[in-house]
């Protein structure tokens, strides 16, 4: 049953033009056109572009999926009364959260290799077995993180609409506070002060220096995982409430 349900939601997501944009184009075509810019350059650490922004586009990429095709998803699911109609059938209401749970981690997965392939052939990208197991290790535990944070969000929502216009202001500051588009210490103060409330922006310096093998247990590297936790914490209660309130 829930192979089925699985199959039939990557189908789903596959026709569905918006998502395929947002997720698996945007990013990826943004990061080969920023390659032509900036692939010169040296950024923080001493790292080149491709070592920097690699895994900023994987993380953009898993953003994407999970606030769009997860948190999105689930409220279309509310409102259109697919969660209804399912409740009278024999599937399982946990098995289709599992399938959108699965689908979500199948598809970031599959652009994390995506970037990663492109940056190999393209910009020249090493290929560390050590630091590529770490990564897509740590990877997986944003990609947790991600899908509570976004699931307790999307839970307040109880109009597409309204959902819809959320997703794409937040992807936007998401991409320009979080680091992807350029340092954010090359931003005006305004930016900066965002990006230190963003938890996209904590995960990409934590994901980067893992990605690079250079993390180390320092006020700032503890500073973000800290406020990732927070985060992620925050986002349990408030789906408990919501469940209680629900019940």
């Amino acid at each position: 049953m829930l192979v089925n349900q699985l199959k039939y939601d990557l189908l789903l997501f596959s026709r569905e033009l918006f998502y395929l944009i947002f997720t698996i184009i945007v990013p990826p075509a943004t990061y080969l056109f920023m390659g032509t810019l900036y692939g010169d350059f040296t950024y923080a650490g001493g790292l080149n572009y491709a070592e920097t922004y690699t895994p900023s586009f994987i993380l953009l990429i898993t953003f994407g999926v999970v606030f769009f095709a997860f948190g999105f998803d689930q409220v279309m699911n509310r409102t259109i009364g697919v969660e209804k109609r399912i409740s009278i059938t024999p599937v399982p209401k946990k098995t289709l959260l599992l399938s959108n749970i699965l689908k979500s981690i199948i598809i970031t997965s599959f652009g994390y290799f995506l970037v990663f392939f492109i940056g190999m052939i393209v910009h020249d990208l090493s290929f560390v077995p050590l630091n590529f197991v770490a990564s897509f290790g740590f990877f997986m535990l944003l990609n947790a993180a991600l899908l509570i944070i976004s699931s307790a969000i999307y839970s307040l929502f109880t109009s597409v609409n309204a959902a819809l216009v959320f997703s794409i202001v937040i992807f936007q500051i998401g991409m320009i506070s979080g680091g992807f588009a350029m340092p954010v210490d090359m931003m005006p103060a305004f930016v900066q002060t965002i990006a230190d409330f963003n938890p996209l922006y904590h995960m990409n310096q934590l994901f980067i220096a893992v990605w690079n093998g250079q993390f180390i247990v320092d006020n700032q590297s503890l500073l973000s995982i800290g406020y990732i936790l927070g985060c992620v914490t925050i986002s349990l209660l408030l789906l408990r409430f919501v469940y209680k309130v629900k019940k």
